[in-house]
Protein backbone atom coordinates (compact mmCIF):
# COMPACT_ATOMS: atom_id res chain seq x y z
CA UNK A 1 0.00 0.00 0.00
CA UNK A 2 1.71 3.44 -0.94
CA UNK A 3 1.91 6.13 1.97
CA UNK A 4 -0.97 8.37 2.29
CA UNK A 5 0.20 11.76 1.33
CA UNK A 6 -1.50 15.33 0.95
CA UNK A 7 -0.65 18.04 -1.56
CA UNK A 8 -0.04 21.29 -0.28
CA UNK A 9 -1.47 24.11 -2.62
CA UNK A 10 -0.71 28.40 -1.24
CA UNK A 11 -2.45 31.17 -2.51
CA UNK A 12 -0.03 31.19 -5.35
CA UNK A 13 -0.41 27.40 -6.06
CA UNK A 14 -4.22 27.89 -6.06
CA UNK A 15 -3.99 30.88 -8.64
CA UNK A 16 -1.25 29.52 -10.57
CA UNK A 17 -3.96 26.76 -11.64
CA UNK A 18 -7.00 29.18 -12.02
CA UNK A 19 -8.09 29.89 -9.23
CA UNK A 20 -7.33 33.97 -9.60
CA UNK A 21 -10.33 33.78 -11.96
CA UNK A 22 -13.93 33.52 -11.96
CA UNK A 23 -14.36 31.47 -14.62
CA UNK A 24 -13.69 28.26 -12.63
CA UNK A 25 -15.17 29.37 -9.22
CA UNK A 26 -18.81 29.99 -11.67
CA UNK A 27 -18.62 26.79 -13.57
CA UNK A 28 -18.02 24.80 -10.25
CA UNK A 29 -19.81 26.34 -8.14
CA UNK A 30 -23.12 26.16 -11.09
CA UNK A 31 -22.78 22.35 -10.72
CA UNK A 32 -22.36 22.13 -7.11
CA UNK A 33 -25.12 24.56 -6.62
CA UNK A 34 -27.31 21.96 -8.44
CA UNK A 35 -26.27 19.52 -6.90
CA UNK A 36 -27.56 20.89 -3.51
CA UNK A 37 -30.65 21.17 -5.20
CA UNK A 38 -31.71 17.84 -5.87
CA UNK A 39 -29.99 16.60 -2.41
CA UNK A 40 -26.84 15.38 -3.68
CA UNK A 41 -24.34 17.09 -1.13
CA UNK A 42 -24.06 16.85 2.77
CA UNK A 43 -23.52 20.22 4.55
CA UNK A 44 -23.71 20.24 8.52
CA UNK A 45 -24.54 23.45 10.03
CA UNK A 46 -21.49 25.28 10.48
CA UNK A 47 -20.74 26.08 14.44
CA UNK A 48 -19.08 29.40 15.26
CA UNK A 49 -16.27 29.74 17.90
CA UNK A 50 -16.26 33.17 19.37
CA UNK A 51 -14.11 34.03 22.27
CA UNK A 52 -15.59 36.79 24.26
CA UNK A 53 -17.83 39.59 23.34
CA UNK A 54 -16.00 41.04 20.61
CA UNK A 55 -17.40 42.30 16.95
CA UNK A 56 -19.56 40.16 15.37
CA UNK A 57 -16.77 39.69 12.81
CA UNK A 58 -14.90 38.39 14.74
CA UNK A 59 -14.74 34.52 15.00
CA UNK A 60 -13.42 31.27 13.46
CA UNK A 61 -15.84 28.96 11.53
CA UNK A 62 -15.90 25.18 10.49
CA UNK A 63 -17.54 24.60 7.46
CA UNK A 64 -17.46 20.70 6.66
CA UNK A 65 -19.47 19.05 3.78
CA UNK A 66 -19.57 16.76 0.94
CA UNK A 67 -20.01 17.31 -2.39
CA UNK A 68 -21.31 14.59 -4.87
CA UNK A 69 -22.87 14.04 -8.23
CA UNK A 70 -24.49 11.00 -9.69
CA UNK A 71 -22.16 8.63 -10.46
CA UNK A 72 -19.37 9.67 -8.66
CA UNK A 73 -17.83 9.51 -5.45
CA UNK A 74 -17.74 13.65 -5.24
CA UNK A 75 -15.34 15.30 -2.47
CA UNK A 76 -15.43 15.67 1.37
CA UNK A 77 -13.51 18.15 2.88
CA UNK A 78 -14.05 21.52 5.79
CA UNK A 79 -12.83 25.06 5.50
CA UNK A 80 -11.53 26.81 8.74
CA UNK A 81 -12.07 30.31 8.74
CA UNK A 82 -10.76 32.95 11.12
CA UNK A 83 -11.63 37.05 10.98
CA UNK A 84 -10.71 39.89 13.05
CA UNK A 85 -12.28 43.05 11.91
CA UNK A 86 -9.52 44.91 12.85
CA UNK A 87 -6.83 42.53 11.62
CA UNK A 88 -6.17 45.48 8.69
CA UNK A 89 -4.86 47.81 10.86
CA UNK A 90 -2.00 45.58 11.25
CA UNK A 91 -1.64 45.21 7.63
CA UNK A 92 -3.22 41.71 7.90
CA UNK A 93 -6.87 40.63 5.61
CA UNK A 94 -9.03 40.47 7.65
CA UNK A 95 -10.31 36.85 7.38
CA UNK A 96 -7.71 34.08 6.92
CA UNK A 97 -8.62 30.62 5.99
CA UNK A 98 -7.33 26.56 4.70
CA UNK A 99 -9.28 23.98 3.17
CA UNK A 100 -8.72 20.28 3.35
CA UNK A 101 -10.26 17.98 1.27
CA UNK A 102 -10.96 14.25 2.11
CA UNK A 103 -11.50 11.77 -0.54
CA UNK A 104 -14.68 10.36 0.27
CA UNK A 105 -13.90 6.09 -0.61
CA UNK A 106 -11.35 6.44 2.46
CA UNK A 107 -12.26 9.64 3.95
CA UNK A 108 -8.56 10.49 3.69
CA UNK A 109 -6.95 14.25 3.36
CA UNK A 110 -5.85 14.74 0.21
CA UNK A 111 -5.09 18.02 0.05
CA UNK A 112 -4.50 21.48 2.01
CA UNK A 113 -4.39 24.75 0.62
CA UNK A 114 -4.83 28.12 1.21
CA UNK A 115 -8.47 29.57 1.20
CA UNK A 116 -8.28 32.56 1.24
CA UNK A 117 -8.17 33.10 -2.05
CA UNK A 118 -11.02 30.73 -2.92
CA UNK A 119 -13.22 32.20 -0.06
CA UNK A 120 -12.91 35.98 -1.80
CA UNK A 121 -13.71 34.21 -5.35
CA UNK A 122 -16.22 31.75 -4.39
CA UNK A 123 -18.18 34.59 -2.87
CA UNK A 124 -17.91 36.99 -6.08
CA UNK A 125 -18.81 33.93 -8.10
CA UNK A 126 -22.59 33.20 -6.38
CA UNK A 127 -22.83 37.39 -6.79
CA UNK A 128 -22.30 36.62 -10.81
CA UNK A 129 -24.53 33.10 -11.04
CA UNK A 130 -27.50 34.99 -8.95
CA UNK A 131 -26.81 38.06 -11.25
CA UNK A 132 -27.19 36.02 -14.58
CA UNK A 133 -30.98 34.89 -12.91
CA UNK A 134 -31.68 37.95 -10.91
CA UNK A 135 -30.41 41.08 -12.49
CA UNK A 136 -31.95 43.16 -15.07
CA UNK A 137 -29.86 42.00 -18.49
CA UNK A 138 -27.47 44.15 -19.77
CA UNK A 139 -27.32 45.80 -16.40
CA UNK A 140 -24.66 48.54 -16.17
CA UNK A 141 -24.15 50.20 -12.68
CA UNK A 142 -23.20 48.82 -9.75
CA UNK A 143 -22.99 50.19 -6.13
CA UNK A 144 -19.64 48.60 -4.06
CA UNK A 145 -19.83 49.41 -0.38
CA UNK A 146 -16.89 48.41 1.14
CA UNK A 147 -13.63 48.30 -0.98
CA UNK A 148 -11.54 45.51 0.40
CA UNK A 149 -10.69 42.66 -0.59
CA UNK A 150 -13.92 40.60 -1.07
CA UNK A 151 -15.52 43.60 -2.53
CA UNK A 152 -12.61 44.46 -4.75
CA UNK A 153 -12.87 40.08 -5.85
CA UNK A 154 -16.09 41.09 -6.22
CA UNK A 155 -16.15 44.20 -8.83
CA UNK A 156 -13.66 42.11 -10.42
CA UNK A 157 -15.49 39.06 -11.07
CA UNK A 158 -18.77 41.35 -12.05
CA UNK A 159 -16.42 42.74 -15.21
CA UNK A 160 -15.26 39.29 -15.93
CA UNK A 161 -18.41 37.90 -16.23
CA UNK A 162 -20.63 41.03 -17.78
CA UNK A 163 -19.43 43.21 -20.42
CA UNK A 164 -22.31 45.32 -20.11
CA UNK A 165 -21.13 46.33 -16.62
CA UNK A 166 -19.11 50.00 -17.39
CA UNK A 167 -19.76 51.96 -14.01
CA UNK A 168 -18.95 51.59 -10.11
CA UNK A 169 -20.37 53.67 -7.27
CA UNK A 170 -17.88 53.12 -4.58
CA UNK A 171 -17.64 53.77 -0.92
CA UNK A 172 -15.96 52.52 1.91
CA UNK A 173 -15.60 54.36 5.45
CA UNK A 174 -12.17 54.93 4.50
CA UNK A 175 -12.23 56.75 0.96
CA UNK A 176 -8.41 56.10 0.46
CA UNK A 177 -9.72 51.89 0.07
CA UNK A 178 -12.32 53.32 -2.57
CA UNK A 179 -9.79 55.20 -4.60
CA UNK A 180 -7.50 52.36 -4.10
CA UNK A 181 -10.02 50.43 -5.83
CA UNK A 182 -10.51 53.14 -8.67
CA UNK A 183 -6.82 52.70 -9.59
CA UNK A 184 -7.07 49.33 -9.62
CA UNK A 185 -9.71 48.43 -11.64
CA UNK A 186 -10.34 51.98 -13.79
CA UNK A 187 -8.80 50.89 -16.91
CA UNK A 188 -11.78 48.07 -16.94
CA UNK A 189 -14.73 50.28 -15.93
CA UNK A 190 -15.51 54.15 -14.78
CA UNK A 191 -15.22 54.18 -11.03
CA UNK A 192 -16.99 57.13 -9.00
CA UNK A 193 -16.16 57.46 -5.59
CA UNK A 194 -19.09 58.17 -3.73
CA UNK A 195 -20.00 60.40 -1.29
CA UNK A 196 -22.00 58.20 1.08
CA UNK A 197 -23.35 54.98 1.37
CA UNK A 198 -26.85 56.09 0.23
CA UNK A 199 -25.55 58.07 -2.80
CA UNK A 200 -23.72 54.69 -4.10
CA UNK A 201 -26.77 52.35 -3.61
CA UNK A 202 -29.04 54.88 -5.04
CA UNK A 203 -27.22 54.68 -8.07
CA UNK A 204 -26.61 50.91 -9.01
CA UNK A 205 -28.98 48.35 -10.98
CA UNK A 206 -26.40 46.38 -8.57
CA UNK A 207 -25.85 46.60 -4.96
CA UNK A 208 -23.06 44.52 -3.46
CA UNK A 209 -22.34 45.33 0.26
CA UNK A 210 -19.27 43.72 1.36
CA UNK A 211 -18.43 45.16 4.82
CA UNK A 212 -17.87 44.10 8.51
CA UNK A 213 -20.98 46.30 9.85
CA UNK A 214 -23.03 44.60 12.93
CA UNK A 215 -26.00 47.78 12.30
CA UNK A 216 -27.97 47.70 9.02
CA UNK A 217 -28.11 51.20 7.15
CA UNK A 218 -29.43 50.30 3.45
CA UNK A 219 -33.07 50.78 3.55
CA UNK A 220 -35.82 49.70 1.37
CA UNK A 221 -36.08 53.38 -0.16
CA UNK A 222 -32.94 53.56 -1.40
CA UNK A 223 -33.60 51.06 -4.09
CA UNK A 224 -34.97 51.99 -7.04
CA UNK A 225 -36.78 50.11 -8.94
CA UNK A 226 -35.21 46.86 -11.04
CA UNK A 227 -31.94 46.76 -8.05
CA UNK A 228 -30.70 43.48 -7.62
CA UNK A 229 -28.60 43.62 -4.06
CA UNK A 230 -26.64 40.77 -3.26
CA UNK A 231 -26.13 41.15 0.43
CA UNK A 232 -22.82 39.91 0.67
CA UNK A 233 -21.71 41.05 4.33
CA UNK A 234 -25.33 40.23 5.54
CA UNK A 235 -25.88 42.64 7.89
CA UNK A 236 -26.17 46.04 5.93
CA UNK A 237 -29.71 45.85 5.03
CA UNK A 238 -32.64 47.16 6.94
CA UNK A 239 -35.72 44.54 7.57
CA UNK A 240 -37.60 46.89 5.54
CA UNK A 241 -35.48 45.12 2.19
CA UNK A 242 -36.11 41.78 3.20
CA UNK A 243 -40.18 42.89 4.20
CA UNK A 244 -40.78 45.13 0.95
CA UNK A 245 -38.51 42.90 -1.36
CA UNK A 246 -40.44 41.30 -4.50
CA UNK A 247 -38.34 38.41 -4.37
CA UNK A 248 -36.11 36.89 -1.53
CA UNK A 249 -33.45 34.42 -2.62
CA UNK A 250 -31.21 32.74 -0.14
CA UNK A 251 -28.05 30.25 -0.60
CA UNK A 252 -29.50 27.85 2.04
CA UNK A 253 -32.65 28.41 4.47
CA UNK A 254 -31.54 26.47 7.05
CA UNK A 255 -27.71 28.12 6.83
CA UNK A 256 -29.52 31.15 6.68
CA UNK A 257 -32.03 31.55 9.02
CA UNK A 258 -29.60 31.51 12.20
CA UNK A 259 -26.95 33.07 14.43
CA UNK A 260 -29.51 35.94 14.94
CA UNK A 261 -28.93 37.98 11.37
CA UNK A 262 -31.70 39.85 10.13
CA UNK A 263 -33.40 37.22 8.38
CA UNK A 264 -33.18 35.10 11.81
CA UNK A 265 -34.49 38.15 13.53
CA UNK A 266 -37.54 38.69 11.56
CA UNK A 267 -38.27 35.17 11.49
CA UNK A 268 -38.20 35.10 15.28
CA UNK A 269 -40.45 38.09 15.29
CA UNK A 270 -42.97 36.34 12.97
CA UNK A 271 -43.00 38.56 10.46
CA UNK A 272 -40.66 36.23 8.07
CA UNK A 273 -40.84 32.61 7.10
CA UNK A 274 -39.64 29.35 4.86
CA UNK A 275 -43.08 30.20 3.37
CA UNK A 276 -42.67 33.85 2.18
CA UNK A 277 -39.12 33.06 1.05
CA UNK A 278 -39.01 32.94 -2.92
CA UNK A 279 -36.30 30.38 -3.52
CA UNK A 280 -32.97 28.91 -2.56
CA UNK A 281 -30.26 30.06 -5.54
CA UNK A 282 -30.10 26.18 -6.25
CA UNK A 283 -33.64 25.81 -7.63
CA UNK A 284 -33.73 28.84 -9.60
CA UNK A 285 -29.96 27.37 -11.73
CA UNK A 286 -32.34 23.84 -11.69
CA UNK A 287 -35.32 25.94 -13.09
CA UNK A 288 -37.44 24.62 -10.57
CA UNK A 289 -38.41 28.17 -9.24
CA UNK A 290 -37.91 31.47 -11.68
CA UNK A 291 -35.65 34.00 -11.23
CA UNK A 292 -36.76 37.87 -12.47
CA UNK A 293 -39.77 38.18 -14.44
CA UNK A 294 -40.23 41.90 -14.97
CA UNK A 295 -37.85 45.00 -14.89
CA UNK A 296 -38.90 46.77 -11.99
CA UNK A 297 -38.90 43.55 -9.41
CA UNK A 298 -36.19 44.02 -6.55
CA UNK A 299 -34.58 41.29 -5.54
CA UNK A 300 -32.34 40.55 -2.53
CA UNK A 301 -30.47 37.44 -2.11
CA UNK A 302 -29.14 36.74 1.24
CA UNK A 303 -25.80 34.44 0.41
CA UNK A 304 -24.94 33.36 4.06
CA UNK A 305 -22.10 30.68 2.49
CA UNK A 306 -21.91 27.50 1.81
CA UNK A 307 -19.37 24.61 2.42
CA UNK A 308 -20.56 23.20 -0.30
CA UNK A 309 -19.36 25.84 -2.49
CA UNK A 310 -15.94 26.11 -0.95
CA UNK A 311 -15.49 22.25 -1.47
CA UNK A 312 -16.56 22.07 -4.77
CA UNK A 313 -14.36 24.89 -5.63
CA UNK A 314 -11.32 23.63 -3.63
CA UNK A 315 -11.68 20.18 -5.33
CA UNK A 316 -11.86 21.63 -8.93
CA UNK A 317 -8.26 23.13 -7.74
CA UNK A 318 -6.98 19.74 -6.37
CA UNK A 319 -8.24 18.21 -10.15
CA UNK A 320 -6.10 21.06 -11.99
CA UNK A 321 -3.32 20.55 -9.32
CA UNK A 322 -2.90 17.05 -9.25
CA UNK A 323 -3.13 16.83 -13.27
CA UNK A 324 0.12 19.79 -13.73
CA UNK A 325 1.95 18.95 -10.48
CA UNK A 326 1.53 22.01 -8.37
CA UNK A 327 1.92 22.69 -5.15
CA UNK A 328 4.20 20.86 -2.49
CA UNK A 329 3.59 16.66 -2.05
CA UNK A 330 4.00 16.21 1.81
CA UNK A 331 3.80 12.35 3.15
CA UNK A 332 1.06 12.21 6.06
CA UNK A 333 3.15 9.55 8.21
Amino acid sequence: MSEPRIRYLTRGDVAAVGGDHSDLYVDALRSALVAHARGLTVQPLKPYLRVGRGHIADRIIAMPAHVGSSGEAGMSGIKWVGSKHDNPESGLERASAVIVLNDPETNYPVAIMEGGLVSAWRTAAVTCLAARHLARPDFTDMSLIGCGLIGTTQVTALLQQFPSLTTIHAYDVREDAARALAERVGDRATVRVAASAEDAVRAGDVVVPCTVTDQPYIAFSWLKPGTFLANVSIMDVHKDVFLGADKVVVDDWEQSNREKKIINQLVLEGSFSREQLHAELGEILCGTRPGRETDDEIILLNPMGMAVEDIACAAEIYRRAESRNVGTCLTLY
